[in-house]
């Protein structure tokens, strides 16, 4: 199936090539006259193609991505100003056939399909500068329209013309690949149009001393520029990199793995983290010194690398003796597969000293964790594969782990759940000044998630969790005013936006306490919804945690089933009816019945417990 989509999208894209080809090489044949040049214009032709073809080998290169400005822009469009659409075309013509020449190895068509694309720019370009009443052979600086509305044409030419084609080639949406064109050229059309403008002030009078004073200061500057950009780019190596070592640093690493994972959600790809910590490292650093532990550290981060490098692997050293590895491409198995090969490797390795230490070789600890689409963020992920390490710790050292939720090494150490929820009480009691309401409301959310994370047989960890998260969902109302909360009636749109922002400022609330850390996702994303049109992100499906998706039913079913100033509260049975009809759309569909049936048993018991009540007062 997949082979087949990508043959269709390689046909679509041969098609649109050849469309866009045709269309280039037709306007050229149809808008140039053709007219006979004289020895002159022929010698301005071939200085400028040769300006062009120079000026395109030496680009200005812009840190800090090596973004090049080329000068063949400008030289087209002030080409354009000072001699008309005839001449410049041929200038086209000539500086494609040289440069097809120059650069063999480029295969035919891409040359074919660049000429194109430049005619259609040129040709609509002029066609601008005409209509809006500029006037071929003179400057004319005090009516600058014709030439920004002709750099304008240009521009989104060849904006629409390469964006059409990477949204076939990959399927991605119009606005991100608009998006980003525009982000990245941007600049550097709007730099094209002043230095067209200076070159057509140098060429006014003296054409080819103009463009000779032109292309030797844009030379001038590429060298300068690519000085300056090597200089920048060696000042960011050692920046990104750990100087023991030489591998990168934990904050390049960090960097690095939140585009890789943002990479693997967006292309449903996988992604595997590992982390891996030297066992007994204190012990050899004891025996022998910090200067021979400096040197363990060296050779077995070189053959790390070395490892890491043969399969596309991205390797830093995290900290102390400890190192990541973030796998793109890779599942869980295939990583566990990987490093336990390497562990092996590692064994068998020797390293000076080694002996001395309790299995009498090199050893290392290593937990993996595996990126989904839940996934909430990075520090999610590698505290997973961190989690997972110390356990292959626990177990004897030298073995490698695959994070698994339903263990219990995810509860290890933790102040038992009595004690925190004890503690995140303590902050919801200050609602009982500000909003009652909201406080019997998270109470009531607490003791649904309580009941639920049983049925579902949640984890330890899960479950803990999920009984915070609930207790302390709307902590951020707090700072919500308070004729807001309580307003009777319908919220305005501004007072809506402002309400919305409770899942930000409860954010910011956790964020400041360590422990309550692992609520962050229910805290911020407990009113996304599975179609995508909740809020702050318009997260969809499974890219929303899993416990953030269980509390939103819990949630919204409480909202419905209590009184509130603004909204009449619905019965059990019309808020399951609510909850079935929005299965899908509003709540994740797979929690919708267990819920249900949970809340049926506990209609089913307060009835029986009324009951009981009503015999033992008669």
């Amino acid at each position: 199936m997949r082979e087949m989509k990508m043959q269709i999208l390689k046909l679509t894209t041969n098609k649109y090539l050849s469309l866009v080809t045709i269309i280039g090489i037709v306007s050229f044949i149809t808008f140039n006259h053709f007219s006979l040049h004289s020895k002159y214009e022929w010698l301005i032709i071939f200085v400028l193609a040769g300006a062009i073809l120079l000026l395109n080998h030496y680009p200005i290169l812009l840190p800090p991505k090596g973004n090049s400005l080329s000068m063949d822009s400008s030289i087209f469009l002030a080409s354009l100003f000072l001699f008309g659409l005839d001449l410049t075309l041929g200038v086209l013509l000539i500086n494609s056939i040289l440069f097809a020449f120059t650069q063999r190895k480029i295969v035919w068509w891409k040359h074919v399909f660049n000429f194109s694309i430049y005619s259609l720019m040129i040709v609509c370009a002029y066609y601008a500068f005409i209509f809006t009443g500029g006037q071929i052979g003179f400057v004319q600086l005090n009516n600058s329209i014709p030439y920004l509305l002709s750099l304008s044409i240009y521009f989104a030419i060849n904006v629409l013309l390469i964006s059409v084609y990477f949204i076939i080639a990959a399927a991605e949406s119009l606005v991100t690949v608009f998006k980003g064109i525009i982000k990245e050229t941007i600049a550097t059309y709007i730099s094209s149009l002043m230095l067209s403008l200076v070159l057509v002030i140098l060429m006014n009078k003296e054409e080819i001393f103009g463009l000779t004073l032109f292309t030797c200061i844009a030379f001038l500057l590429s060298l300068a520029f690519k000085q300056h950009f090597h200089l920048f780019k060696e000042i960011s190596e050692k920046a990104n990199k750990d100087f023991l070592t030489g591998l990168n640093n934990h904050g390049y690493f960090k960097e690095i793995l939140e585009k890789e994972v943002s990479a693997a959600k967006e292309n449903d790809e996988p992604l595997s983290i590992a982390i891996l910590d030297i066992d007994d490292f204190k012990k050899y650093n004891d025996l022998y010194g910090h200067i021979q532990g400096d040197q363990l550290l060296q050779e077995f981060g070189a053959l790390l690398k070395a490892e890491a490098d043969e399969a596309n692997y991205i390797v830093a050293r995290y900290g102390g003796e400890e190192f990541a590895i973030a796998m793109p491409n890779t599942n869980r198995k295939a990583a566990y597969s990987f490093m336990n090969e390497f562990r092996k490797k590692a064994n068998d390795t020797y390293y000076s000293g080694v002996e001395r230490l309790p299995y009498g070789c090199f050893s290392f600890s290593c937990g993996i964790a595996e990126c989904e689409k839940e996934t909430y963020s990075i520090s999610e992920l590698l505290n997973k594969a961190d989690q997972a390490m110390y356990a292959g710790k626990n177990q004897g050292k030298n073995l490698v782990q695959i994070y698994n939720a339903n263990s219990q090494y995810t509860v290890q150490n933790s102040v038992c759940l009595e004690k925190e929820t004890e503690e995140a009480e303590y902050q919801l009691k200050i609602f009982l000044s500000k909003d009652v309401y909201t406080y019997r409301h998270s109470k009531r959310v607490y003791q649904y998630a309580v009941n639920f994370s049983r049925m579902l047989q949640l984890s330890d960890y899960e479950r803990k969790t999920l009984i915070l998260g609930a207790l302390v969902h709307d902590i951020g109302k707090i700072e919500i005013p308070r004729e807001i909360l309580t307003k009777k009636g319908k919220l305005d749109e501004h007072e809506w936006e402002m309400m919305k922002k409770h899942v930000t400022y409860g954010k910011e609330i956790v964020s400041t306490n360590k422990k309550l850390e692992d609520l962050i996702p229910l805290v911020e994303l407990h009113h996304e919804r599975y179609d995508g049109k909740g809020y702050p992100y318009g997260l969809a499906g499974k890219s929303i945690p899993k416990l953030a998706r269980i509390l939103c039913i819990m949630d919204s079913f409480d909202a419905m089933t209590t009184e509130r100033p603004y909204q009449k509260t619905k019965t059990f049975q019309e808020a399951i009816m609510e909850l079935r009809e929005c299965a899908g759309k509003q709540f994740d569909p797979q929690f919708i019945e267990p819920f249900i049936t949970m809340i049926k048993e506990l209609e089913d018991l307060g009835e029986e417990l009324e009951k009981e009540l009503v015999t033992v007062n008669s």
